[in-house]
């Protein structure tokens, strides 16, 4: 009897032991799967929480004169619309997280906002300038800037680029407009799918012009000109960047803001002194030729 009692305590030692270093390695390994879920998780709340910061906008509205009766139903529509203009631009600021290049903000939000600003502002003042002493200068507040909490996400979108969360391809075929797997060519992609910007005559649609309003025109059309070229420029030099609606996001938008902001300088400069043309601005928008 007491030979058999240190066996039997060894054996149970033994099998205590055991189990006890079976549980303690299940706990390492739980724990290290845990650690391993908890950085997930603070990893994803970390981007969750990351912010592409908030559009920060001059306000307009003390910055305008006396407006007349006749003009206020449409003063106050274009307010609400600057307002419109900078809620749809926050949407879009979180909608792109992570797509296009280290310009992608300037390029596809901020400048096509201060644009639809520049033609909103122009709209306020030829309706006071209507019946009172139309304002000038107002195209200075239309320039936006992104607000602190931005700077994070620009760096997200350069990461997202980075780490290829935006493939380049169907920039490729939208500021291309592919005809048929020109993506597949390298060379040819870059030499022959750009394609360029068609913009409606606008000459032709102009009334007799007064002689105290040629040369306002006359540099009018000529910027209408330029604006063309200019966007065709950056269809070279954005190929590759951006999502499927790059090009018209980025490019035909723009130009058709600066478009509508140029054809209402040209109205304006007719009506001082003779009868004003309206219905200009429905040559503003361009298409990308094939």
């Amino acid at each position: 009897m007491s030979r058999a009692l240190p066996k039997y305590n060894k054996r149970r030692v033994a099998i205590i032991g055991g189990a006890a270093a079976v549980a303690l390695s299940g706990a390492v390994i739980a724990g290290s799967a845990l650690a391993g879920e908890t950085s997930k998780n603070n990893n994803g709340q970390a981007e969750t929480l990351a912010s592409p910061g908030t559009i920060s906008c001059p306000a307009v509205d003390g910055s305008l004169p006396a407006i007349p009766a006749s003009a206020q139903d449409e003063v106050t529509r274009n307010l609400a619309l600057l307002d419109t203009q900078i809620a749809e631009a926050n949407k879009r600021l979180v909608d792109t997280v992570g797509q296009g290049g280290a310009n992608f903000v300037q390029n596809a939000i901020l400048g096509p906002l201060e644009d639809k600003r520049v033609a909103t502002l122009n709209r306020i003042e030829t309706a006071i300038g209507r019946t009172a002493d139309k304002p000038e200068g107002l195209e200075a507040l239309a320039p936006c800037e992104l607000n602190a909490g931005g700077a994070g996400g620009e760096a997200g979108e350069e990461a997202g680029e980075d780490a290829g969360a935006e493939p380049t391809g169907a920039a490729t075929e939208e500021a291309g407009g592919n005809a048929g797997g020109a993506d597949d060519t390298g060379d040819a992609g870059d030499a022959g799918a750009v394609g360029t910007v068609d913009c409606p005559a606008v000459e032709g649609s102009l009334p007799t012009i007064p002689a105290s309003a040629q040369d306002e025109v006359t540099r009018n059309l000529a910027l209408l000109d330029t604006q063309i070229a200019e966007a065709n420029q950056r269809l070279i030099d954005t190929v590759g960047q951006g999502g499927a609606n790059f090009v018209q996001n980025a490019i035909l938008g723009p130009l058709e803001d600066k478009r509508v902001a140029t054809l209402n300088r040209i109205e304006t400069a007719i009506g001082r002194t003779a009868d004003k043309p309206e219905g200009l601005e429905a040559l503003a928008p361009c298409e990308l030729n094939q």
